[in-house]
């Protein structure tokens, strides 16, 4: 019996031993698969989790006014991301980190919303829920599983620090501070200075060849926009290692230094554009008007020195990230504030036009610098089928018609003193036995005064307006082009369309011996240490064709219309200052009550802009200037009070 026993003791001993020898050889092949057959797989795995490329963000450019007043910076600001690499191998563990994540992200939004005072900090979520999150994590894991992905902008300070000290509750989730963009000066620069947002889908692939990244912003509008290769930097290229967090342990090595973007220094004077902003504010309130333009100009180089387009907005609420519900009530004012309406607005420009036919005229000849001929209140045209028969006449008034007079004998300094509707009508389109300049010869000088064509300042979105022509008139309207269309271009009606710019730019070229600058913004581009690396040049872009004595015979008008005893724009006089300049009142059609007609006043007027354009001092020009007021009335009650207020803070500080 104890043989057996022994005997039954060594089997088992001898079957043990052979099960862990089997355990050792199972366990050593596994470790010569590991460590040997896929050892090099593992090592790069191994070192893709530990070692890592990150970018180092490049700093965006500044810019300045003229003196050195900041018009936009850099701030700190943190931003929440995930690394897919870094979250929990487990679905289930990772979606429960990125749920305790929202939970807190989506408190911390709900306080950020209660205070009404953030604008320039307000948080912003770039994903709905965790779930959507999830499957963009998971999706990146193919791929790009290092790669950031940006899950909050604006996170609170406090919430930056608490996700940063508890990272063991967070795994995969990193708070890195970004430099987003500040706007000092607000509403009262934004339609200038621009604001900027995320790459276009659209876009991206165009972009990602510049070497943006997918969570790189770009300049949308204004000045951001148009600069955006000056202003933009390039970002540099670290080698890493980070812990088990992924947190980042040591820098290993630089590729490329980030190179910060270039500044600008713009013409731009902002303690004339607070001026002006005040002062047509203050005129449009008086009115009840809802938008206005003014533009101030060098007009000895092209330099803009204010642009004021109203309303505005305020451009920090894009800084980072702006909501949904503001944008769509940017987007459907009917006044449209994201619109620089000083180089976009197309408007009717009423009697500041007729600088144009009147240069246009004496250069031709049809006009003599000593032709007198009548301001008639009345202009009666008959019909050329019915010459005898004046109920089919047609009638043009002179603005003087209200007043039961008229305006007399006048050459042609006078009729631009006194805005003389009647005197222009003949200049352009003739009357009896005078000739005017006719459509063909109007159509030159508008355009040779820069009408109809982009000015090329260097800002985007600018329009071109229109230069009506009978070609243009037929393919429009399928109608011929009338002696009454030429009539009503004469004095910057019908179709004649402008913006503000392309009428400050043809005052300027009256004022400054027939030379049309190209309107300017930025003064000099800087390096980051503050080197100048690109001066403004002035560019003219042609002299008009005009001779001197003929510019000069206009300015003489221009200056009657603010010296003369019945110059249109007495109130502009300012005891010590000689100035120059027209107004203008534009009728237009429109239908803003919705109700599909064309509004009236009681009286059956159609609305009117205001407008004025003007330059001083008379012998040397050192200003000029336009003021557009839309809808709102006479330019000599309405448009002249606000260049008077500019032109006084100018020239006697």
């Amino acid at each position: 019996m104890k043989k057996e026993k022994d005997f039954a003791t060594i089997g088992r001993l001898r079957l043990l031993q052979l099960a862990t020898v089997l355990f050792l050889l199972v366990v050593l092949g596994r470790l010569y698969q590991l460590q040997i057959v896929q050892g090099a797989t593992y090592r790069n795995l191994a070192k893709e989790n530990r070692l890592r490329d990150v970018v180092i963000p490049a700093m965006r450019g500044i810019m300045y006014d003229r003196n050195g007043t900041i018009l936009v910076h850099n701030r700190p600001r943190f931003q929440v991301t995930i690394i897919p690499a870094d979250l929990p191998g487990q679905p289930d563990e990772a979606k429960a980190a990125l749920k305790r994540l929202f939970v807190l992200l989506e408190a911390s939004l709900a306080r950020t919303k209660r205070d009404a005072t953030q604008t320039t900090s307000a948080m912003y979520l770039h994903f709905a829920t965790p779930e959507a999150l999830y499957a963009r994590a998971s999706t990146q894991l193919l791929g790009a599983a290092s790669q950031p992905i940006v899950v909050a902008d604006g996170v609170p300070q406090n919430v930056a620090f608490l996700l940063s000290e508890r990272n063991l509750n967070f795994p995969g989730v990193h708070v890195r501070p970004i430099a987003v963009r500040e706007y000092p000066t607000g509403a009262l620069t934004a339609p200038l200075i621009g604001y900027m947002g995320a790459i276009p889908a659209n876009r991206w692939q165009s972009y990602r060849k510049q070497g943006y990244s997918p969570n790189d912003r770009i300049g949308v509008a204004g000045l951001e926009a148009t600069y955006e290769d000056v202003l933009r930097g390039h970002p540099g290229a670290k080698y890493v290692e980070v812990d088990v967090f992924g947190r980042e342990r040591r820098t290993l090595g630089v590729y490329h230094k980030a190179t910060p973007g270039n500044s600008l220094v713009l013409t731009l004077d902002m303690n004339l554009q607070g001026i002006a902003t005040r002062a047509l504010q203050e005129e449009m309130a008086k009115v009840h008007a809802s938008s206005g333009v003014v533009i101030a100009m060098n007009p000895k180089n092209g330099a803009i020195l204010a642009m004021v387009s109203l309303p505005s907005f305020d451009n920090n609420w894009f800084a980072g990230g702006i909501s949904a519900k503001r944008y769509n009530e940017l987007l459907q004012n009917q006044w449209h504030p994201l619109v620089n309406k000083a180089i976009s607005g197309i408007y009717p420009p009423g009697s500041v036009f007729k600088i144009v036919p009147a240069s246009g005229a004496l250069q031709a000849g049809t006009l003599q610098p000593d032709t007198r001929m009548k301001g008639e209140a009345i202009l009666v045209i008959p019909n050329k089928y019915f010459p005898n028969d004046m109920t089919k006449a047609q009638i043009f008034y002179d603005w003087i018609y209200k007043y039961n007079t008229d305006h007399g004998y006048l050459n042609v300094a006078q009729a631009l003193s006194v805005s003389c509707d009647t005197f222009f009508y003949k200049v352009g389109g003739g009357y009896q036995d005078y000739k005017g300049l006719g459509i063909d010869r109007l159509d030159k000088y508008a355009k040779l005064f820069g009408f109809g064509a982009r000015t090329g300042i260097d800002f985007p979105g600018e329009s071109s307006g229109l230069v009506p022509s009978p070609t243009w008139k037929r393919l429009n309207y399928a109608e011929s082009w009338v002696t009454g269309d030429t009539y009503n271009m004469s004095i910057g009606q019908g179709f004649l369309e402008v913006t503000p710019l392309q009428m400050l730019n043809a005052t300027v070229a009256v004022a400054d011996g027939g030379k049309l600058w190209r309107p300017q913004l930025v003064y000099q581009v800087r390096d980051a240490e503050g080197k100048v690396i690109r001066d403004f040049q002035p560019k003219i872009i042609r002299q008009l064709p005009i001779k001197q004595k003929y510019l000069q015979l206009v300015r003489e008008g221009m200056y009657g219309a603010v010296n003369w005893p019945r110059g249109t724009a007495l109130n502009m006089r300012i005891p010590g200052l000689a100035i120059a300049g027209k107004t203008g009142t534009a009728e237009f059609a429109v239908d803003l009550n919705g109700d599909g007609r064309v509004d009236r006043d009681a009286e059956g007027n159609l609305p009117s802009h205001a407008w004025f354009t003007a330059f001083a001092p008379y012998n040397d020009p050192q200003l000029a200037l336009v003021v557009f007021v839309y809808g709102g009335g006479e330019g000599s009650s309405v448009a002249v009070p606000v260049a008077r207020e500019i032109m006084k803070a100018y020239f006697h500080k």
